[in-house]
């Protein structure tokens, strides 16, 4: 009878090893999935902070404290469509950008976010049912407050390249998203071009384009002569008297990366390739129209997926943004920009580096594989093994 209670008591030992080892194992798998999940955006976003302007804002003679708006500018999510994209590729890359944009929202709280195209990969070719689904899709992944607002500009992944593009897929994607090419806000003048469209060739499309910058330009330099009341500006609302920051996909013309820098500019070996104008970027031609006709204080685009800073001739800064996704970079990023009329300062989020995660699990994993084996007497349990060399030395 005793030894029957006693293989009933080690049967019970045993059953409670296996059952704690496999505690253990659901508890490490769940605080990597929560780490890797979910708190390393927090970890890793909670350190961006928005810039500082240097100077203070003036309004004529006296020192005034003019209202600050807080914008975010990212480019390149490239959302996976139903021809390239693996299940697995979507669901991963698509829950880190989900993930980055809803933790960046809660801690940065911005005001206005910018998307500087190439929202989705397969646009340009998608059928009414996939470009339905991507839209889906996006909407949960950039889903924002109602006082947050989202902006976007037209890429050559969601209408088209210049010989891709139609009239159908412009107003498809303008259904979708606001086509307004001026938005102001703040006393501050955003000017969101469809840059696929400045090809030069006079097509249909790219005269209206034109002929809507023109507009614009029209509207901002009636905004700058309100104290001399012309008579051309007619009786409309004017716009704020502030030299406007200019949003597009393509990047203004460059030869190439090569005098850029930072961790996240392209790999030192790509910056020297020569930029194929109308492709890679604008060309010479609309770079200078561009700046011709709506003289901004700051460019920003995307298109390259890799950071650049560029001092155009007229002493115009570009920034180009590099990509939101890990499909297109290991270190992601955005810019936060504060901003007022006559001012703006800039500074770089980085996201979590997509090796640091792969890095983590495959740690976690190593160490899971260890705890399975030392429970089951395949390896000695490291603390034991500690000892006995401690036991050793002390013997030496």
């Amino acid at each position: 009878m005793a030894t029957m209670k006693l293989g009933f008591g080690r049967q019970n030992f045993y059953l409670f090893k296996r059952s704690f080892l496999l505690l253990k194992l659901i508890a490490i798998v769940f605080a990597m999935l929560l780490f890797c999940e979910f708190l390393i955006y927090y970890l890793v976003i909670f350190q961006c902070n928005w810039p500082e302007l240097k100077t203070p804002a003036y309004d004529g003679e006296r020192e005034t404290l003019k209202p600050v708006l807080k914008a975010m500018f990212l480019a390149d999510t490239h959302l996976l469509g139903e021809v390239r994209g693996h299940w697995l590729d979507k669901l991963r890359r698509e829950w880190q950008m989900e993930r980055a944009f809803q933790t960046a929202l809660w801690l940065l709280q911005p005001e206005v976010v910018f998307i500087l195209g190439d929202i989705f990969d397969e646009g340009k070719w998608s059928s009414s049912q996939a470009w339905a689904d991507d839209v889906e899709r996006f909407q949960r992944m950039f889903r924002h407050p109602h006082h947050v607002q989202l902006k976007v500009v037209a890429g050559n992944h969601d209408i088209g390249f210049h010989y891709q593009m139609s009239s159908y897929r412009i107003k498809r994607f303008e259904k979708v998203f606001n086509p307004e090419r001026l938005f102001s806000w703040k006393g501050i003048n955003f000017v969101m071009v469809n840059s696929v469209a400045l090809e030069g060739d006079g097509c249909n499309i790219c005269s209206e384009a034109e002929a809507e910058l023109i507009e614009i330009s029209h509207k901002l330099n009636c905004s700058r002569e309100q104290e001399h009341h012309s008579n051309q500006c007619g009786d409309g609302q004017p716009l704020p008297r502030s030299a406007p920051v200019l949003l597009q996909h393509f990047p203004l013309y460059r030869r190439s990366d090569a005098n850029c820098t930072g961790e996240d500019a392209a790999p030192p070996e790509e910056r020297g390739t020569l930029f194929k104008e109308r492709y890679d970027v604008l060309s010479r031609e609309a770079s200078q129209k561009l700046l011709w006709w709506l003289q901004p204080r700051l460019v920003l685009s995307g298109h390259t997926h890799s950071a650049c800073e560029v001092l155009h001739g007229t002493g115009i800064t570009e920034f180009s943004v590099p990509s939101f996704s890990w499909r297109n970079r290991n270190n992601p990023s955005f810019i936060m920009g504060s901003m007022t009329p006559t001012e703006y300062a800039l500074s770089k989020c980085y996201l979590p580096f997509e090796n640091t995660v792969l890095i983590t699990y495959c740690g976690a994993a190593g160490f899971l594989v260890v705890l399975i084996l030392v429970h089951f007497g395949f390896l000695d349990s490291p603390f034991l093994f500690g000892c006995q060399l401690l036991r050793k030395f002390k013997t030496v």
